[in-house]
């Protein structure tokens, strides 16, 4: 297994070079259950045993959809690609309606699912997927097979001839799967990746994680239907780290403190909710303990790497490390070396505060369509600036368009989007992937994000305004949970705002002002809104005045997955947030 080609060759190898003992772990009914490299194995081997039972071919594709990340999922993604067949990880969270579309788009001829709360979802369009020949759960579902068929079904192992002529003939350049990006608008699209595409991703990457091989642990909680998170999954396999399932976002607290992991992947959305979290319970102390919290904050929010800031400022670091920010690594279980952030972009004062706090976070870019590594930060090495997201990985080329946009080209460059060759034309010219950001690349070889091409828009006046550098910046504002930038074709910039709630009702405790009980009140209160205007013009005086926010509303509702306002990678669906809030737009603009 020295050379790895496929993607079930990464388990392979963790068998042949560490063996663990506990490669996955899931909890089951309070209790973490630990599955060996060996059992890992076993069990993938018999699913796939039970597939070419069942009459699978290669190229068929079965879909696995799975409320939360665990060791079932892994077992049938390699038991599947085994066979030759493509997994098709669908996201939990969509509509039944795009269920119905990507298990007909894929003609997916299987599906495993994790819950009732999934099965409800998908059996209620399951009449209208003519391919679907049946659906496996891996909990116990009533009026749900039960995966635990397909294992019956695997014992035998008078067909593993089959499966072995079945992987000596997956190619490396043969589809491995069907990935459907989320899309913050229209129908999602199919992104075919090969076993290419991954394989050479994670070894490209693998220098880039400071992993101690064999002796960490990883805790998974990124969506693993996700590229970003999965690729991560192999590359662990690959350095022999074992993988802990966390449970949920609202048990994460718990999971770190039972699996005290050395390294997890996380997107900025999560990293400003654990800042939130500690920067609430700072404000709660009082005396000597409030102003050491304080001056420790002040003080990592003037990070530098490698020692820039000189003698004095380090010496202040040790002593802030020691007293202060050695409580915020006992809250993530003490023991964590490094935070992998991606997804969207990260403010820097996040990444200052945490580096300082002894918590690395290397962050990285990439999109599904690149498999998806394209560059990644890296402490060793001089590797590392604040503000960018790395290098470009070695074996990878990236060039800037005359218009800004980053183009990409390499083994990691996706087969294109399936049974789409319009929109595959439309992305891939000689060679290059259009990623549709904007970014530019500096003297040392760091490459920086300035924005989304498609989400810039110019208003009336033709001035150019590039929504996501305004909104990370305002995104600042304890005050603001979510904030889009309109004016697209307008004669200013504004925003939609969703407020802090919770935030908001502490600040208004601590100052006794009566702003209400319900969202809708407090959206409504002047002492709030004057608030948040002091934030907004704090924030705008960044800013050139063609891009300051001239107006803002605030909205009621919590922004989310499941209310249709953020993608499943917490991006903001921007047609359908206008949608929703157009008698705001019309108040605006008139």
């Amino acid at each position: 297994m020295s050379t790895i080609t496929r993607l079930f060759d990464f388990a392979y190898y963790q068998l042949e070079k560490y063996n663990l003992s506990d490669a996955l772990v899931t909890k089951y009914d309070n209790e973490w259950i630990k599955t060996s490299t060996k059992e890992y194995l076993e069990k993938a081997n018999t699913v796939s045993r039970a597939l070419i039972r069942l009459g699978v071919q290669k190229n068929d594709k079965i879909a696995l959809i799975s409320s939360n990340n665990r060791t079932e999922w892994n077992i049938c993604d390699i038991g599947i690609l085994q066979t030759g067949a493509q997994n098709v990880p669908i996201y939990p969270t969509i509509t039944e309606e795009d269920y119905e579309y990507i298990l007909n788009h894929s003609g997916s001829s299987y599906c495993f699912v994790s819950d009732q709360e999934v099965f409800d979802k998908l059996n209620s369009i399951r009449k209208n997927v003519p391919t679907l020949k049946e659906v496996y759960s891996f909990n116990d579902v009533k009026g749900c097979k039960s995966w635990k068929e397909i294992l019956e079904l695997g014992t035998d192992e008078s067909n593993q001839d089959v499966v072995e002529d079945r992987k000596n003939n997956v190619l490396t350049t043969d589809l491995a799967t069907i990935i459907y990006t989320s899309g913050t608008t229209g129908r999602p699209k199919g992104v075919m990746l090969s076993h290419e595409n991954i394989v050479t991703d994670v070894l490209m990457s693998s220098p880039r994680v400071p992993l101690r091989d064999g002796d960490s642990i990883a805790l998974s909680f990124l969506p693993i239907c996700h590229i970003f998170e999965r690729m991560l999954l192999y590359l662990y396999q690959y350095h022999g780290i074992s993988v802990y399932f966390a449970e949920s976002i609202e048990k994460m607290s718990d999971n770190l403190k039972e699996v005290k992991p050395h390294v997890m992947t996380v997107v900025p959305r999560l990293l400003e909710k654990v800042y939130d979290k500690i920067y609430a319970k700072g404000t709660d102390l009082t005396g000597i303990k409030k102003k050491l919290f304080f001056w420790a904050l002040d003080l990592g929010m003037d990070y530098k790497p490698y020692g820039e800031n000189g003698f004095w400022y380090e010496l202040k670091l040790k002593m802030a490390r020691k007293l202060i920010f050695s409580k915020w690594q006992e809250g993530l279980g003490g023991q964590l070396e490094l935070l992998v952030c991606g997804s969207a972009a990260l403010q820097t004062r996040l990444t200052k505060v945490f580096c300082a706090a002894n918590i690395p976070v290397m962050e990285g870019y990439g999109l599904t369509e690149t498999s998806p590594v394209i560059s990644v930060n890296v402490m060793k090495g001089s590797g590392f600036r604040i503000g960018s997201v790395g290098k470009v990985l070695e074996g990878i080329d990236v060039k800037i368009a005359e218009d800004g946009e980053i183009l990409c080209k390499g083994p990691n460059v996706m087969l294109g989007y399936y049974k789409d060759e319009e929109k595959t034309k439309e992305v891939l010219e000689n060679g290059y992937f259009h990623t549709g950001d904007i970014g530019e690349i500096d003297a040392d070889g760091f490459l920086k994000i300035t924005d989304r091409k498609k989400e810039m828009f110019k208003t009336s006046g033709g001035k150019y305004v590039a929504p996501q550098i305004l909104e990370n910046t305002f995104k600042q504002s304890r005050f603001i949970e979510q904030i889009m930038v309109i004016g697209d074709g307008e004669k200013m910039p504004a925003a939609f705002i969703q407020p802090n709630f919770d935030f908001i009702k502490d600040w208004a405790n601590r100052k006794n002002i009566s702003i209400g009980t319900t969202n809708e009140e407090i959206v409504a209160n002047q002492s709030v809104i004057d608030r948040i205007q002091e934030e907004v013009d704090h924030a705008n005086e960044k800013f050139g005045n063609w891009e300051k926010v001239k107006r803002f509303e605030l909205t009621p509702d919590i922004w989310s997955i499941e209310g249709g306002h953020l993608t499943p990678t917490m991006k903001l669906k921007r047609k359908i947030i206008i949608g929703n809030y157009r008698n705001l737009y019309t108040k605006i603009y008139g």
